[in-house]
């Protein structure tokens, strides 16, 4: 007697739009992390036994030469079990030449750090091919993240209700916050229902009400309707001009405020590259300020090839950033890993950032997410087109070698910090010593991956 079986329409969704997306994003991301530890012993001289990518149960395996490849049921990692770990263990002079825990200080810490070290090579092979085929790759600063009124847009809700900008927002309906994203969600969510919202101008605590208004954009097609204040962008000031960009050539500086693009006053950035980005190869005439003077520039966009709405495109580019933010782009391959290098550096430099903020209570706890929540983000990532998803995994590699690096013990920094130790005292930890320290980061591990499960359910559950 045989039964049929049917997957449903949502769960062949789920699957196609998360899973399929997070495994191959993390696949790599492990693969790699993992690859460094393996090409690491192999350089010193140890003998690896097992390269996995995934815990628990082995789904398949396969000897190559001394080593067991394996790919294992669990896929939220992976794992290089290497020869002669245990200190304790027997071994005749020959297999102490292989045994990891017979190596030299410098041949340890160099097998430790691989791993993170090649996240971030990983993000930087993908950061310079991203600059060498052309693309302009965003480098924001921690300010970018903050939940700061850059601009104010005439007439909207924000500027009758009063916020200006420099103003902070602290807390939406009593809700603390700390981030950008947390205070568009509340904006997003209400429904054009009035918000209070509590900010620091200067050293003084104002609140304000407000009512988001509501505006229909096409999505996919579609008619949606979203909710505004009128602050959710940056004003419209160029920090920087990308040598040898249409703007530059055009004769844009840093500095000028553009006030109009083709007879349309402009008052926020985003207002001015949308219009940008619509017009490919198309002259738009330019009003600026500069100096307290207003001048008309003309200024030809370059067109580049996107995907918009999971569809390919064309759209203008004419090579500016704007306050608290980098834009790298070149039209010289040659430069591109030298910009792979400056990109690499700021991604990495704002991640570190941004987990101290969250350690010191700065950013709200509640943005650490968990594979869910990774997950959804690969999936988002994946509708948008390939070179959206492999510019996240850029950033999630960097992330990924960030966090291994933290001097927790099991993970990767806690080694080397171990090594630290042992280093100053001339003689490694004693066996209790490490044993405590290892019970202590597992704790600590467990309850930071079931804190990011439990903020990736709310967000999942949360209207």
């Amino acid at each position: 007697m045989g039964t049929a079986f049917a997957w449903s329409p949502d769960v062949v969704s789920l699957l196609t739009h998360w899973a399929l997306p997070f495994l191959v994003v993390l696949g790599v991301l492990v693969a790699f992390h993992e690859m460094g530890h393996f090409l690491a012993a192999r350089w010193v001289g140890v003998k690896v036994l097992k390269f996995s990518l995934g815990f628990g149960p082995k789904i398949f395996g396969r000897q190559i030469g001394e080593t067991e490849y394996l790919l294992s049921v669990v896929p939220l990692g992976g794992y290089v079990k290497l020869f002669g770990e245990d200190e304790h263990e027997t071994l005749t002079p020959e297999d102490k030449k292989r045994a990891f825990v017979h190596q030299s200080l410098w041949g340890k810490t160099l097998i430790v750090a691989a791993g993170p070290i090649f996240n971030f090579i990983l993000a930087y092979l993908i950061y310079t091919a991203y600059i060498g085929l052309g693309y302009t790759l965003p480098v924001p600063s921690f300010k970018d993240i903050i939940p700061e009124v850059e601009a104010v847009l005439p007439g909207s809700p924000a500027d009758q209700a009063g916020l200006k900008p420099g103003d902070r927002v602290i807390r939406v309906n009593e809700k603390e916050i700390s981030t950008n994203a947390e205070l568009l969600k509340y904006i997003s969510q209400s429904n054009g229902k009035q918000l209070t919202l509590d900010l620091t101008r200067g050293e003084q605590i104002k609140t304000v009400l407000v009512t988001p208004s509501k505006t229909t954009v096409q999505d996919n097609g579609k008619a949606t309707t979203i909710f505004q204040l009128g602050i959710e962008e940056r004003a419209p000031v160029i920090t920087a001009v990308i040598p040898g960009s249409r703007a530059q050539a055009a004769g844009l500086s840093a500095g000028d405020r553009v006030v109009r693009i083709d007879g349309h006053d402009i008052f926020t950035w985003s207002q001015m590259t949308a219009l940008v980005r619509e017009s490919p190869n198309r002259a738009l005439q330019f009003d600026i300020q500069r100096g307290g003077a207003t001048q008309t520039l003309s200024v030809t966009p370059m067109g580049e090839k996107a995907t918009v709405e999971g569809k390919p495109a064309e759209v203008g580019k004419i090579g500016i950033s704007a306050q608290n933010q980098t834009i790298l782009q070149t039209n010289e391959p040659l430069k591109a890993p030298w910009l792979g290098a400056q990109a690499t550096w700021g991604w990495t430099e704002l991640t570190v950032v941004g987990i101290y903020k969250i350690i010191t209570g700065d950013i709200s706890r509640k943005n650490i997410g968990g594979p869910l929540t990774i997950a959804k983000t690969a999936g988002d990532a994946a509708e948008q087109g390939t070179s959206s998803l492999v510019f996240l995994m850029a950033m999630l590699s960097i992330n990924l070698g960030v966090l291994n690096l933290l001097p927790i013990p099991i993970l990767d920094g806690g080694h080397l910090l171990f090594f630290f130790i042992e280093a100053i005292r001339r003689k490694p930890l004693e066996d209790r010593q490490r044993e405590l320290a290892q019970q202590v980061g597992l704790v600590l591990l467990v309850g930071i991956m079931i804190f990011a499960f439990w903020n990736d359910i709310e967000r999942l559950i949360s209207p």
